[in-house]
């Protein structure tokens, strides 16, 4: 039997995604939000699709597929329920920077559990006294023989609750100057007393998933889970990770607009003003024209980041680009399909009105809009002649 090329292979795995949100996540989609439910048994089969070991090269149990099926992937899932993907989202943050930054004795410990989901992996990042700043975080982390003594707390940690190993950024050099270049990434996993969980957070959107304060407390972990061979390497560690990350929200922001747009062209062809669908008003056939045009820019701009990210090389850029737009576009369609749907669009029961909620997280996450403005512009003045 031949096999199958990458792209057929895409389109089988995204066809059993597409299946899957279909058949089991958009039947629960609004109670899971309305709830805040954390949906471990769609978790559980999300395991078993392989959707933990994505891009996690096979040799260490994962699918060992391209960012463009990465990004396809996420889409698919916000499509049904943006919250969803988040299970996997600073997942494959973490797995990625073992995988490309890691020794081989890290990779062989850690990536066949997260490829199987055997355990759930994020991101501590963001700190309570400051977000975006993070080369001023405060988190320490003290070299004590063949340990390392964690101190500080992390604020918006997804998968806090039930993930358990992070990709923890710490201060290793207190004394470094410029301050980003004094920071290391860890593994940390649960089981000590001096890693605790804080309180959960309650959120506008972005429900039926865990959101919650980390705090380190003298807490002790092995001198060999530093990531990597020498300490201060992490910043560059983590900003590369987060490259993925900004791709995956991308892709999030497209699947929760397309769905916000699906909504709306079905609405105006069903409900009915002045004798005719509102679909026949050409008020609403703007509308329409102007959404579906703008996530079609916003995919290709996703895709464009995903394909210059399997090329190998940086791709803060392009992948800033896309987060910014997308997530942008996606608050601008979810409202657009609000005012088509009128005030049954301003109602619990309407998708379209979670899809207003969720849309804000893509704005915010993995880097606010205004920072990343500032990312792409720096990239920019940096190329002799700007060319995509």
């Amino acid at each position: 039997m031949a096999t199958a090329t990458p792209e057929e292979a895409r389109v089988q795995i995204v066809n059993m995604v597409r299946d899957f949100v279909k058949r089991e996540v958009e039947p629960v989609a609004a109670k899971l939000d309305e709830e805040d439910i954390v949906p471990h048994d769609l978790i559980d089969q999300m395991k078993e699709l392989g959707l933990f070991g994505i891009t996690i090269p096979e040799e260490y149990g994962g699918l060992g597929l391209d960012y463009t099926t990465f990004a396809h992937i996420f889409e698919e899932l916000s499509k049904g329920l943006m919250s969803i993907s988040g299970a996997i989202g600073t997942h494959h943050i973490l797995a990625y920077v073992i995988n490309h930054y890691g020794s081989e004795e890290q990779k062989q410990q850690f990536l066949p559990d997260l490829a199987s989901g055997r355990k759930r992996g994020g991101l501590a990042l963001t700190e309570p006294s400051g977000g975006t700043d993070v080369a001023n975080l405060q988190t320490t982390a003290d070299k004590d023989g063949e340990e390392y003594v964690i101190n500080g707390s992390k604020m918006f940690i997804t998968n806090a609750k039930y993930g358990d190993a992070f990709c923890l950024l710490a201060r290793t050099d207190r004394s470094a100057d410029p301050k980003h270049r004094g920071l290391s990434a860890f593994v940390i996993e649960k089981g000590d007393p001096g890693f605790k969980v804080g309180r959960e957070l309650n959120k506008l959107g972005y429900r039926g998933l865990d959101t919650c304060e980390l705090i380190f407390e003298n807490f002790r972990i092995p001198a060999e889970n530093l990531i990597g061979s020498e300490e201060n390497q992490g910043f560059g560690q983590v900003m590369s990770g987060l490259e993925t990350g900004r791709i995956n929200v991308a892709a999030r922001a497209v699947g929760v607009a397309q769905a916000a747009f699906e909504a709306a062209i079905r609405y105006s062809q069903q409900r009915e003003s002045f004798g005719q669908p509102i679909s026949q008003h050409q008020a609403i056939q703007t509308k329409l024209a102007d959404m579906a045009t703008k996530i079609q820019a916003a995919r290709l701009l996703t895709y464009d980041a995903a394909r210059k990210k399997d090329d190998g090389g940086r791709v803060d850029l392009e992948s800033g680009m896309a987060k910014l737009f997308s997530s942008e576009i996606c608050q601008e369609v979810a409202m657009e399909a609000m005012r088509i749907h009128g005030g049954y669009g301003y109602l619990k029961e309407s998708a379209v009105e979670r899809y207003y909620r969720d849309a804000p997280l893509m704005i915010i996450g993995e880097g606010t809009n205004e920072v990343l403005r500032l990312v792409i512009a720096k990239q920019l003045l940096r190329l002799p002649e700007y060319q995509l």
